[in-house]
């Protein structure tokens, strides 16, 4: 019984530590809010990045998975990626170009210094009849 009380204190001390010298944890609350979105004309995929600061969207990443099962699942794949080039209204636009596979997919943008990562929502691609 005793070992229990000793247990949680050194365990709570334990996640206090590393929260207070982890670089990355301090780093992130200060991150730029950034928003990945997907669009899809028939298997053509595209979509924004968005971002109050320039550095955040111009030139930044967008990997698209495909969705398999469930979203989260451990299954999807990485299906195609472009870099996103800034437009006129300060956002910055992306496109996988005509992908011609059908299926469900979304967009994602890493964590970059300064920027926080995001996802889109899942949107279903298909062919045009």
């Amino acid at each position: 019984m005793r070992l229990k009380h000793l247990a949680v204190p050194a365990l709570a001390l334990g996640v206090a530590a590393g929260l207070t010298t982890s670089g990355s944890v301090a780093a992130a609350a200060g991150d730029s809010a950034t928003t990945v979105t997907i669009k899809a004309q028939g298997t053509d995929l595209s979509g924004l990045v968005k971002s109050s600061h320039r550095k955040c969207v111009d030139g930044r990443k967008v990997i698209v998975f495909k969705q398999k099962g469930a979203r989260g699942g451990g299954d999807d794949t990485r299906f195609a990626s472009d870099t996103a080039s800034l437009t006129m209204s300060g956002a910055a636009q992306w496109s996988t170009g005509n992908t011609g596979t059908p299926g469900r997919f979304y967009a994602k943008v890493r964590h970059i210094d300064g920027c926080r990562a995001d996802t889109s929502p899942t949107i279903r691609a298909s062919r045009n009849s």
